[in-house]
């Protein structure tokens, strides 16, 4: 029997929720409605898991109160897409609770998750029955009327636990949506996993995962990649930039001594490279310990040419330099795909984030970029449904005036970025960029994950479909699918469309289908970019 949870019971059950949260996000991850390759659910909680248990590793607090600043902040600095928000202000509206414990017991873990649920409805503007929400406040309201009369907290938990479990059941009859899909709600399903993983190393039962449902061509693999520089100033764990070659390498030296040197700098730093061959090594690295890097290298050979950067002082000085005379406006945009990187760039946007489809950025992702802008206002281009949550809670953590202009898509981004002037009058402009982006439609077109009845369309794995709100066209041919999704719209009513072409379509075929449409469309502009992003062969712009 467990009556107590103490400070270190309470980090080992984070622990446990990101170890089973990890073993089921593509589970998670496969829960997506629409069955498109970017369900990244269980990425996003689980990245959000990593970002909190990291904050716990790192800080190493020693109290209930320093841990829950610790796994509250770490929350909202990795809290990614709205499940990772969502989840993100759960667990800090649990440690508003935690905070003011002595220890905790079953009855203020149940407080703990009101005012975690409590939170989590306050940040969504309309909340939606049917998600995350339903299940978090299913469960927390039944821990509360049972905390009382349950004292052993493995008692507790399975119970709890078992409640959520039967609320998640019924997210499919709250949402219909859920129900045409054959699925329950990811994000619901990814905070049980969590309970459970708390649970399981409370009672000591090793973690299971499930088996996404998702056909076994596709992988469930995720990458998270973004535009960062090698050297980032704005969190700096290792202070000095060590720079230098290796020439005249002794004789006993071979490539496994290589192998070796890079261990030991991996060991004392990162962002280690340690490139050439038995002539000649360049080396690389970020630590706090130059003199042990050149040693390790002085065993080698020769040192040339070292280079050592206090990058601490490059921070001061960067800082202070964006504290003088700031600009009016900036613009940091959130895109996938160079040709979109670029776009942005020459409409005026200061900095741009890589992110979107399956790589939601973080809110300290985006908070980094806003602070590399010398701006009074800067305005934030999400540029996708799932990065507006994090965008606004960004808000909170940088000084500047930050007003996010609620883009879904890179298209109505880059038709509100062409509203966007450095000197405008703030107000104004952001009535302009939103009327900017409401004018323009965008159906995109990528192909199928599974097999699936929804929207009045019988799809299987591997169609080529487009989506506008909804499906609105099913084939076996992107260009064909292209041409019955423009054909729902009123020809007279289009004065231009504009196709973004995606990595896998050649400047070839994209140039044939503006062609076509040219012919199709002979009263309308149609304009071919690229976009270079990611499973989707077409983002269309119609105005």
């Amino acid at each position: 029997m467990i009556l107590y949870i103490d400070n270190e019971q309470l980090i080992e059950m984070f622990k446990g929720a990101l170890a089973n949260l990890s073993l089921n996000r593509a589970y998670v991850d496969s829960l997506n409605v629409f069955p498109v390759p970017d369900g990244d659910t269980g990425t996003n909680m689980g990245l959000t898991m990593t970002s909190t248990v990291r904050a716990l590793e790192e800080k190493k607090p020693d109290n209930l109160s320093d841990t829950a600043d610790a796994f509250s902040r770490g929350a909202l600095n990795g809290a990614r897409g709205n499940s990772g928000v969502i989840l993100s202000q759960i667990f800090k509206g649990m440690s508003v609770v935690i905070k003011e414990a002595k220890v905790i017991n079953t009855k203020v873990f149940a407080e703990a998750l009101l005012s975690g649920a409590q939170k989590a409805y306050s940040t969504v503007e309309v909340p939606k029955e049917g998600t995350i929400l339903t299940v978090v406040r299913v469960m927390c309201e039944y821990a509360v009327k049972i905390s009382s009369r349950t004292k052993d907290f493995l008692d507790f938990m399975k119970k709890v636990i078992r409640k959520g479990e039967e609320a998640l059941a019924e997210t499919p009859k709250l949402l219909p949506i859920l129900a045409k899909a054959g699925v329950v709600d990811s994000g619901g399903q990814g905070l049980i996993y969590i309970l459970v993983g708390m649970y399981n190393v409370l009672a000591g039962i090793p973690m299971e995962s499930s088996e996404p449902i998702v056909p076994p061509t596709q992988t469930t693999e995720k990458t998270v990649s973004f535009f960062n520089d090698v050297h980032d100033l704005e969190n700096i764990r290792f202070a000095y930039c060590t720079e230098f070659f290796i020439i005249n390498l002794k004789k006993q030296v071979t490539t496994a001594d290589l192998d070796k040197l890079k261990d030991k700098l991996s060991d004392i730093g990162d962002c280690v490279l340690v490139v050439g061959d038995l002539d000649t090594v360049k080396v690389h690295v970020h630590t706090n310990a130059p003199d042990r890097a050149l040693g390790y290298a002085l065993q080698l050979g020769e040192l040339n040419l070292p280079k050592i950067e206090n990058m601490l002082e490059q921070n001061r000085k960067l800082i202070a330099e964006r504290k003088q005379n700031p600009k009016k406006n900036g613009m940091l945009a959130i895109c996938s795909g160079d040709g979109f990187f670029s776009a942005f760039k020459d409409l005026g946007a200061d900095e741009v984030l890589e992110g979107g489809q399956t790589m939601n950025p973080s809110v300290n992702d985006i908070v980094a970029k806003i602070n590399r802008i010398n701006a009074e206002n800067v305005f934030v281009l999400p540029n996708n449904k799932n990065v507006i949550m994090a965008c606004e809670q960004a808000k909170d953590l940088v000084e500047t005036n930050l007003i996010v202009i609620p883009t879904e898509n890179t298209v109505q981004g880059i038709s509100a970025a062409m509203m966007f002037a450095a000197e405008g009058d703030p107000e104004q402009m952001a009535e302009e960029m939103t009327a900017a982006f409401g004018a323009v439609s965008c159906i995109q077109v990528t192909h199928a994950v599974r097999d699936t009845e929804i929207d009045g369309f019988n799809l299987h794995n591997g169609d080529i479909i487009a989506l506008e709100k909804g499906i609105v066209a099913q084939g076996s041919d992107v260009n064909s699918v292209v041409r019955s999704a423009l054909e729902r719209k009123d020809k007279d009513e289009i004065c231009s469309i504009s196709l973004y072409y995606g990595q896998d379509v050649t400047d070839e075929e994209a140039a044939e289908l503006c062609g076509i449409l040219s012919e199709e469309y002979p009263d309308s502009d149609v304009i071919i970019t690229r976009g270079g992003q990611a499973h989707y062969y077409y983002l269309i712009g119609v105005e």
